[in-house]
């Protein structure tokens, strides 16, 4: 099967959240069994890492943009069994980040991806590799599809071409005014609210909704509250419901080989679920150490590693820091709304020694958190899948999640009575108190060792990887093809 992954990032490459993890490691599962060619598409960012080999395409190729003419250029590398493709336009890419500035998002987002989605179409055809499917990932590879069956329907070249959607949050939908559907050359034709159309503008998930042969989000619970729930659908709750016989959830996995505690090489001590005692201890001292914690081994340590968001239900954990600071020690790592930031920092502050908090990006301290924490806090108003409940319970880590999305369809709660199967909590109600009271119930379990030690062990022994969900979505491509 020729397959082309489109996508806005993809680890190790470039990286601003989970849905770079998630192609990063669908690209291999992929091109790691027999009969599979993957070609993966990126934008050529300014940051873009471990490209130092990368070959050139020659020549360029021409990409209209309403009444302007782009030049496209492609460089490449050889990533194990995937290609990469690097889509260059220094005016829309050589940027220091990748979609905003601190002060808000870049104002021709519009532009850059229409660019890159008919570069990807328009790219293969340069190299001559004819998809048998192009899988898009979220709104800014939503277009793709929507060309497909319109501008390029009578394209010889994509016939047999079917297209894939993947909506990994659907809160974020490119919305943009009528002059983007004009930037993007469709017809005035389709301008109607069964295509393009949306609140007198276009949305280009919405139209790779409209558009794609099928379209999957990234949990079978997420997939039902996205269709049924209006604070969860965002206005395209409706859509999915009339496109139901196409739309599936299908849960994430994570690379167990990056993210792998018995070989995790910034850890004091690998440790398996037979030896994770003594593993996590180890990690929890040196955790203390990094982060200028007191040393107190019998208090629990709670770890938050996250983007700064309302979404992620932080707000709800700054107002509850202070109360449990006496009988917790807290370490939290994100970037995102400068409000929570200074929340965090000023806690940090006042209560130095029992809270840290650090504002970067820092893979490696990500790890030593998984690890070293006792507790991994995820408070989420929505959480379409989540990787880092799946990431915590590798390292032994209890998650305290949400009863939301993909934590419902991968987190086994507590309940008093199944130790035996059990392998997080979740907090109920949603309220500030009903996390208080969470947090009340599983600092009191913590201090019950047998039962504490029985959960970590469950949540070490599930299967994470990514080879279920790769069959599912290879079942799924066939499907498509179908």
């Amino acid at each position: 099967m020729n397959i082309v992954i489109a996508a806005s990032e993809a680890f190790p490459f470039c990286k601003t959240g989970g849905l770079a993890d998630v192609v990063g490691a669908l690209c291999q599962q992929f091109a790691s069994r027999k009969g599979n060619k993957v070609l993966l598409f990126l934008p050529h960012y300014r940051n873009i890492v471990r490209v130092s080999s990368l070959k050139v395409v020659p020549g360029v190729y021409l990409i209209p943009i309403g009444d302007k003419i782009e030049q496209v250029s492609l460089s490449y590398i050889n990533w194990g069994n995937v290609l990469v493709f690097f889509v260059g336009n220094r005016k829309y890419f050589d940027r220091p980040e990748l979609y905003r500035t601190p002060t808000g998002e870049y104002p021709d987002n519009d532009e850059r991806f229409i660019l890159f989605s008919r570069a990807v179409l328009e790219g293969c055809k340069f190299i001559g590799f004819r998809p048998d499917l192009i899988h898009c990932h979220d709104w800014q590879t939503g277009l793709i599809p929507a060309y497909l069956k319109t501008v390029y329907k009578l394209d010889a070249f994509y016939t047999r071409t079917r297209s894939l959607l993947t909506i990994h949050n659907i809160a974020y939908q490119g919305h943009y005014s009528y002059a983007s559907f004009r930037k993007a050359g469709f017809h005035p034709v389709d301008y109607t609210p069964e295509k393009f159309e949306y609140y007198g503008g276009m949305s280009f998930l919405k139209s790779g909704i409209v558009f794609a042969d099928n379209i999957n989000t990234v949990s079978p619970n997420y997939a039902l509250e996205v269709q049924q729930d209006n604070s969860m659908g965002f206005g395209l709750e409706g859509l999915l419901r009339s496109r139901s016989d196409r739309f599936c959830g299908i849960v994430n996995g994570i690379d167990t080989e990056i993210w792998d505690p018995e070989l995790d090489p910034v850890l004091p001590i690998g440790y398996d679920a037979a030896e994770v005692e003594q593993g996590k201890a180890a990690a929890k001292q040196a955790l203390r150490q990094q982060c200028k914690l007191a040393d107190e081994p019998g208090k629990p340590l709670i770890g938050i590693v996250s983007r700064l968001d309302y979404q992620k239900g932080l707000d709800l954990v700054a107002n509850l820091v202070e109360k449990y600071s006496n009988r917790a020690q807290f370490v939290i790592l994100g970037t995102g709304d400068p409000m929570l930031a200074k929340a965090f920092q000023s806690l940090a502050r006042t209560h130095a020694g029992q809270v840290s908090f650090y504002g970067a990006l820092n893979e490696e301290l990500a790890h030593r958190i998984y690890a070293g924490a006792d507790i991994f806090l995820m408070p989420s108003r929505f959480e379409p899948c989540g990787l880092s409940q799946l990431i915590a319970m590798k390292y032994g880590t209890v998650p305290v999640v949400s009863h939301v999305g993909g934590l419902v369809d991968t987190v086994r709660g507590y309940n008093g009575r199944n130790e035996d199967t059990a392998t997080g909590f979740f907090i109920h109600p949603f309220t500030e108190k009903g996390l208080a009271q969470t947090l009340d119930n599983v600092l009191k379990i913590f201090a019950d060792k047998k039962v504490w030690l029985h959960l970590v062990r469950n949540a070490m022994r599930q299967d994470l990887s990514w080879d279920k969900s790769a069959r599912a979505y290879l079942e799924l491509y066939r499907k498509t093809l179908a």
